[in-house]
């Protein structure tokens, strides 16, 4: 039996050219990690510290609205990207690992 505090979350994600991959997102693990660690092109240039744009992602509304408020630095560089949604973009370095979040989808945003 697993145990229920150390097992992972399912994770869809739907890539730039709309292929879906599911896979799994470890607890000690940002949403940016899950994605890179699982081969998907997410560049994640500045390794998870809200200082560049490139894991970029688009979340369904329903997931967006639980959680946290974007920080000023996050919404600053999401806001110059040509793909901002104000509701939905985030930075995927920036979403933490959920119970909440098992079996989300998520999308990329389109490189820039």
């Amino acid at each position: 039996m697993s145990n229920p505090h150390t097992s992972s979350n399912q994770l869809t994600v739907v890539d730039r050219e709309g292929t879906t991959h599911d896979l799994e997102w470890e607890p000690d693990q940002t949403m940016m990690e899950a994605l890179r660690d699982n081969d998907l092109p997410v560049v994640a240039s500045c390794g998870g510290t809200a200082s560049c744009a490139t894991c970029h992602v688009f979340l369904e509304q329903a997931v967006f609205d639980t959680l946290e408020e974007r920080s000023e630095d996050e919404l600053e560089l999401l806001v110059e990207a040509e793909s901002y949604r104000e509701c939905g973009s985030r930075l995927s370095c920036q979403v933490g690992f959920s119970r909440d979040l098992d079996g989300v989808t998520v999308t990329l945003a389109p490189e820039e």
